[in-house]
């Protein structure tokens, strides 16, 4: 069992980022075993979980002539376009029917703002809004961080760097998670984990 200083945060495992979801990582549902597994081990586990609205402005379909995948600029920054995925109450934001939910005391919902995306667990794209989790986080006492899920080059990539940046001890573990890598995205991210000192397992 780990020490009460040391949380578990699942990234993500809904349906829509599973095999057959709507932007499906390769493998995802692969982690949820051990994903499963591992929470026995953690006195705080929390889960995140993508919820936009059915308009949200990252969407592909909001921009006439773009195609998912596309980059395209946001007030915040670059921002690539997705397919619809999460949509609030539908199957696809769902976490994956297998995995574990009980063992969580926290579900962070992000991305619900319909003019800003959000990988992060900390903090939403525009790098300023927060989501509320490094508040808990510290009135837990929770000094350590183990981050899984999906996809390990967006979402948990971008929860790991702002972990990292609020001062929390850092590990990624790598096989409990899976990346879409698009165009070296998981080259990148790994790269810039292990500059901000996080600890790739």
């Amino acid at each position: 069992m780990q020490p009460d200083s040391h949380a578990l945060i699942v990234i993500d495992v809904q349906r829509d980022f599973c095999p057959g979801g709507a932007l499906a990582v390769p493998e995802g549902d692969a982690v949820v075993p051990g994903i499963n597994a591992l929470m026995d081990g953690f006195a705080t586990v929390v889960l995140t979980q993508d919820w936009h609205p059915a308009d949200h402005a990252s969407f592909a379909s909001r921009h006439p002539g773009r195609a998912p995948m596309e980059m395209t600029e946001m007030p915040y920054g670059p921002q690539v376009l997705w397919p619809d995925h999460c949509v609030q109450g539908s199957p696809g934001a769902a976490f994956h029917p297998e995995l574990r939910t009980d063992p969580a005391q926290l579900i962070i919902r992000k991305g619900f703002r319909r003019s800003v995306d959000s990988y992060s667990a900390f903090f939403e794209n525009d790098r300023s809004t927060p989501t509320g989790l490094e508040g808990y986080l510290r009135t837990r006492g929770v000094e350590r961080v183990t981050l899984v899920g999906l996809a390990t080059d967006f979402c948990v990539n971008y929860s790991a760097l702002d972990a990292a940046g609020l001062g929390f001890t850092v590990t990624v573990r790598e096989e409990f998670c899976r990346a879409i890598d698009h165009e070296g995205s998981l080259t990148a991210a790994r790269d810039a984990m292990r500059a901000a000192g996080v600890t790739l397992g």
